[in-house]
């Protein structure tokens, strides 16, 4: 039985209406070993070893073709397609601006976009029996974003170097509410936040 989350939406346009919507839970995750050996049941006469040959070899030449530039539709499945932008550090430019336009050593490959095919949703919706699970409310911060700036720069003259957790628990926002705001401040040079490192190596500093 699959079960549902009913989640509050960021009041973004500050209307002071709670709307909501609603999200499926995840059960658990299943690996890769766990997928094969579930779907070697529906095979008479192929091991599970060359299931997971098959799958390896469908990952890769998934991976050259979206390389080449090519999208990629499987029947029954959906479709792939890849995308891309700046690296890390690097700032973007405008269409018009009279700074350096950025060349192909500016740009990497960023994710995959994936669209699912109408079969797959079918067949999903065909298993799927819904339970309720409870209603998640979203956190709130009990100071202005200037004042949480106040205090991230505070943190940063004290310690040097800040996480997402840091801000966090400084300023009481979700975690993603305090990624997209340092990311906010940091893309502000007037705020005096920067960042320096990637992933989870990335901390938060001030802009010299």
């Amino acid at each position: 039985m699959a079960k549902y989350i009913k989640q509050e939406m960021p009041d973004i346009h500050q209307t002071g209406e709670k709307k909501v919507y609603y999200r499926l839970k995840t059960t658990r995750n299943i690996d890769s070993k766990e997928f094969v050996q579930s779907l070697s049941k529906n095979f008479n006469g192929m091991s599970e070893a060359d299931i997971t040959r098959v799958l390896m070899a469908t990952a890769d030449h998934l991976g050259e073709l979206l390389g080449e530039g090519y999208s990629v539709t499987l029947d029954g499945i959906g479709t792939f397609k890849a995308t891309i932008g700046l690296e890390e550090d690097k700032e973007p430019d405008t269409l018009d601006g009279k700074e350096p336009e950025r060349n192909a050593q500016s740009l990497e490959l960023k994710g995959v976009n994936y669209r699912a095919d109408k079969a797959l949703v079918k067949k999903a919706k065909q298993h799927c029996k819904l339970e309720r699970e409870g209603t998640h409310r979203l956190y709130r911060s009990s100071y202005t974003k200037e004042e949480r700036l106040g205090l991230a720069l505070e943190y940063l003259e004290k310690h040097g170097a800040m996480k997402v957790a840091d801000y966090v628990e400084l300023t009481g926002l979700s975690r993603t509410a305090a990624t997209l705001e340092l990311q906010e401040f940091r893309r502000n040079t007037a705020s005096g936040i920067d960042f320096i490192g990637r992933g989870s190596a990335k901390v938060y500093v001030k802009r010299v």
